[in-house]
């Protein structure tokens, strides 16, 4: 009998830094971290991260190496217990520190799958509070401008009293085998139009619904397929702008004719095992069309519910 291993955590989901929560009510704490030697400081702009050459590491920073004005936040202590930071600033503003010859701005999506595991569970942490930090600053019930609290994990609005946190957006993805199970069901957004991509189906949680309710909709609205045997796979943030992929498998009905919506997804496609194989190694020697078609990111979990599927492992 073939070896029995667990499947492997999507790319996001992986181990982080201790976040420890219990400190973040010290007052002034980012204030008091910066001013300790082995404090490091993880630079956001925008979506961008800091990254070694090696493309494995990010590269951290000292705190008075951040020249530009920025929003702070506490984001844990690593295993030395070190203080770790984050200085975030907007897209359309000066980045926090010019990258140094050894480092680069690399966007998470770009890097997310390639990074040590302890280093993508911290940059998909900063950039999912440092986009909420530059994103939100007002109240939402009254439109005055918020205070930051909390270390940079909450804020407070002074005219109403209310007060704000990090908001997460549930979203399901569900990869969708044939009933005899040797193809796989995917689409092609119309947000794609300049890039023959096909991925698996998305949407978010509406009021109300339960997260297989969610997938048996959205895969019905979108490529037409009634689903059986749905399967819960695992889950990983993704901040673009601030959702958590609720990651599925599941079994179209037999006999089931898909069909795209034609307004989100403009196409669907059954492939074979082999099809989806030849992208991947494409993809892993960097040959963009090399299969004729591209598949998503490794740092996406479409791309763990695909890898899944071809290799047996769901």
């Amino acid at each position: 009998m073939p070896e029995h291993r667990a499947p492997e955590s999507p790319p996001l989901a992986r181990a982080g830094i201790d976040r420890a929560a219990d400190e973040r009510s010290v007052e002034g704490l980012v204030d008091l971290l910066r001013g300790e030697a082995a404090t490091r400081v993880v630079a956001v702009h925008g979506d961008r991260g800091l990254v070694e050459a090696s493309g494995s590491r990010l590269h951290l920073l000292t705190p008075d190496a951040v020249g530009a004005a920025a929003e702070w936040a506490f984001l844990g202590r690593d295993a030395q217990r070190a203080a770790v930071l984050l200085a975030v600033t907007a897209t359309d503003a000066e980045a926090p520190a010019a990258a140094e010859q050894a480092a680069q701005w690399r966007a998470l999506r770009e890097v997310g799958g390639a990074l040590d595991p302890i280093d993508a569970g911290l940059l998909v942490e900063a950039v999912s509070l440092g986009r909420w930090l530059v994103d939100a600053p007002y109240c939402s019930a009254c439109g005055a401008r918020t205070v930051v609290r909390a270390a940079g994990w909450a804020r407070h609005c002074p005219a109403c009293g209310r007060e704000h946190f990090p908001r997460t957006d549930p979203a399901v993805i569900v990869a969708v085998q044939s009933a005899d199970g040797e193809r796989l069901l995917l689409g092609k957004n119309a947000l794609w139009a300049g890039r023959n991509m096909y991925s698996t189906f998305a949407g978010f949680v509406e009021a109300g619904e339960s997260l297989e309710s969610t997938v048996a909709r959205e895969v019905l609205e979108e490529a037409g397929i009634a689903l059986t045997d749905v399967r819960y796979r695992g889950s990983q943030s993704w901040p673009y702008p601030r959702s958590l992929m609720l990651g599925f498998h599941a079994t179209a009905v037999p006999g089931a004719e898909a069909r795209g919506d034609g307004e989100e997804i403009v196409d669907v496609r059954w492939f074979a095992r082999d099809e989806l194989a030849e992208a991947f190694a494409a993809q892993a020697q960097d040959a963009a069309g090399g299969a004729g078609f591209a598949l998503p990111g490794p740092a996406s979990i479409a791309h763990r519910l695909i890898l899944d599927w071809v290799e047996r492992s769901a």
